[in-house]
């Protein structure tokens, strides 16, 4: 038996998780970079695209970025439940905020108009302040949220910070609630326009997936001018070769990937970096227990597939009709699927593939119950795309059996 030096396996693949060496991100970082340097905030910053290709690594990226040039940054995921009413977006933001202002004294006068006695110990701006600000102030929660904002804004700037960041991630589960009455992304839009037309540095840095920018448009259509949107694409080759090699290049390390290798991972992984990490990981775990078992290494892809096809597709294949099976696999099939495609394309081609074809009315629904589960997303021209990277692959795959 052939003894191999110990050597943790680098890559890591799973949802937000850092891996060993992030590739080809430059632009994006580029991109934030030059948002931070605004005095007046005239764009906030949007992070979008298909799961798995890093929103949430990069927004972890950035963070100390936005530290450094001297910004404060709060946020967290927005679950539905967050965002699920008015006044629990407002407690969200009140909370996030109460975590960086907690530390910052308030002066006397202040504290009287919050209902402090003078003679009082000394106030911080902690979440029962800020709860007593937005208490006491009349009017709508909106008003209220402004006025919290704006009473923090002063002491913020007197701590020398250039601004403040509040940055969300899964933010595409913002939505507001006609019939309930209730418009909490509208409120959050609201606010934010409005503390920034009074140059209050808050920025807002939303993550999540393609359907998040329609949504903040048919909420307030000046959302396209408030937003600039990074699109975060799949990596390209020489990326997603660096993403393969550079974490195992480092001194120690018992594998390493020959060329043929490299290009059979970047080949199925399409360049989408959860998926690189997600093949090597398996790749060198198996090489590992193979050097030292004294066997030639080699990487069983099929297996690999297979496993991928368990871990990360099938969950959400479950929860598909046959009809709706039979509808994504037509789509599969149009030779624009990994892109775009319209319901017109939809119906001619499954006239030629099913005996019980589509009508247009027919599509436009079950598309639009695909959406709702997170598998389709229409963007704002009237396309439909894919909203799961390579799963038109993955349909075929389950096709062909």
């Amino acid at each position: 038996m052939n003894s191999t030096p110990i050597f943790t396996n680098p890559f890591r693949p799973g949802a937000g998780h850092m891996p060993p060496y992030l590739a080809g991100r430059e632009t994006e970082e580029a991109e934030f970079r030059k948002t931070l340097k605004q005095d007046i905030i005239l764009e906030n910053m949007i992070l979008t695209g298909l799961r798995g290709v890093g929103k949430t690594v990069l927004l972890e990226t950035i963070k100390p970025i936005a530290i450094q040039e001297n910004w404060g940054w709060v946020g967290t995921d927005l679950s539905e439940s967050s965002s699920v009413t008015e006044e629990s977006m407002a407690l969200r933001i009140i909370t996030d905020l109460a975590v960086i202002t907690s530390g910052i004294a308030i002066a006397n006068n202040s504290r009287i108009s919050l209902g402090f006695e003078r003679e009082s110990p000394a106030a911080t701006l902690n979440f029962t302040t800020l709860g007593n600000v937005y208490t006491n102030t009349p009017g709508l929660i909106s008003d209220k949220l402004k006025a919290v904002l704006e009473f923090v804004a002063p002491y913020l700037g007197a701590t020398g910070r250039r601004g403040l960041i509040f940055a969300y991630d899964e933010a595409q589960n913002l939505a507001d609630h006609a019939a309930k009455e209730q418009y909490p992304l509208s409120v959050l839009l609201d606010v934010f326009q409005s503390i920034q037309r009074k140059n209050i540095p808050f920025m807002l840095v939303l993550v999540g997936l393609p359907t998040l920018f329609p949504k903040l448009v048919d909420a307030r259509t000046y959302s396209e001018r408030m937003f600039h949107v990074v699109f975060l694409d799949k990596l390209n080759e020489a990326d997603s070769r660096e993403a393969i090699l550079k974490p195992i290049s480092k001194t120690g390390c018992p594998v390493s990937f020959s060329k043929d290798t490299v290009d059979t991972i970047i080949r199925i992984s399409g360049g989408y970096p959860y998926f690189i990490q997600f093949i090597c990981r398996e790749i060198y775990d198996v090489w590992i227990q193979k050097m030292t078992a004294g066997q030639a290494p080699s990487a069983p892809m099929d297996e690999i597939v297979r496993k991928l096809d368990t871990d990360f597709f099938a969950g959400r294949w479950s929860r598909v009709t046959d009809r709706q099976r039979e509808l994504l696999g037509v789509i599969a099939q149009l030779d624009t699927c990994n892109s775009e495609f319209t319901v017109q394309e939809v119906v001619l081609l499954a006239k030629e593939k099913l005996q019980s074809p589509f009508t247009s009315s027919h599509v436009n629904q079950m598309l639009s119950a695909l959406s709702d589960a997170g598998i389709i997303y229409k963007n704002r021209y009237g396309k439909y795309s894919f909203a799961v990277p390579l799963l038109s692959e993955f349909i075929k795959r389950q096709m062909n059996l």
